[in-house]
């Protein structure tokens, strides 16, 4: 069989499970013969025959409805790949919407602070965006630390630009040490606790950083009120919210005493709010 009949063939059978299956069978398919997508293409002109085996091992995988991006071992973010393993969320393009609204507000941001780094996508984005930065980032899961360190190193960031910390954010004193901030990023869990979830996501992705309470506001009430004892006097905080979260999780900010701005993602959903 040639390599693009047997992308053909898996594409139809991922038609169940993805949107794109078969863009999915080409990922998987490069994974399995350790080749660029784009040099697919050699194997059938050199006559060689496609790793079968190990393609369908791949494909039965994402028939499950694992991640396509736990599978290949990495997720693109702000035009970079970052490695990703199921210890932390995928990094989305909505997520992007708090690198845009920090490049236009913090251009000059000197330190910034990521609240439950996981794979370290925001802080590393925004660091390798803003000159001159550096930063700290905060998770209470040390393999995602492990994760987003290895995430830095692999992207060209040294130890004193970048720290990862273990803190947990939910027991006294977490934030003591750690200095006052131009910027801080943070995309919480925000998952209301019934929600119910594709399985691609519920099955698979940490449930530590999905849920968050009947409400999905529950650490958003433990964060936002901590957050003056974190900024300077100019700083801000850009916060990820679940589309429907903006007016509760505003009248939380604006109860703290926050100004509270709100800015939506490539879909127009409600993304981000901008706290000064």
């Amino acid at each position: 069989m040639k390599v693009f009949d047997a992308i053909r063939s898996a594409g139809e059978r991922l038609a169940e499970v993805s949107d794109t299956p078969m863009l999915d069978a080409e990922y998987l398919m490069a994974k399995a013969a350790r080749l660029g997508r784009a040099d697919l293409w050699r194997l059938d002109i050199d006559g060689i025959a496609p790793p079968q085996t190990e393609f369908e091992l791949l494909v039965e995988r994402r028939l499950a409805r694992e991640p396509l991006s736990y599978i290949l071992g990495h997720a693109e973010f702000y035009g970079r790949s970052f490695r990703v393993t199921p210890d932390v969320l995928i990094p989305r393009s909505d997520s992007e919407t708090l690198i845009y609204a920090a490049l236009e507000l913090v251009p000059n941001a000197g330190r910034i602070l990521d609240l439950g780094t996981g794979s370290g996508a925001l802080l590393i984005t925004a660091l390798l965006e803003i000159e001159g930065a550096s930063g700290v980032a905060i998770d209470s899961s040390q393999a995602a630390l492990h994760v987003a360190e290895n995430n830095a190193q692999l992207l060209g960031l040294g130890r004193k630009q970048a720290k990862f910390l273990y803190r947990d954010w939910s027991q006294a004193g977490w934030e003591r040490d750690l200095g006052l901030f131009d910027l801080v990023l943070c995309n919480p869990p925000y998952v209301e606790s019934s929600a119910n979830l594709d399985s691609d996501v519920a099955d698979y992705e940490p449930h530590s950083a999905l849920f968050a309470g009947p409400e999905g506001l529950d650490d958003y009430r433990i964060i936002i009120p901590q957050l003056r004892n974190l900024l300077r006097e100019e700083g801000i905080a850009i916060l990820e919210i679940g589309h429907e979260q903006s007016s509760a999780v505003t009248e939380i900010a604006q109860g703290c005493g926050f100004d509270v701005a709100l800015r939506r993602d490539l879909a127009n959903r409600p993304r981000v709010l901008i706290l000064t």
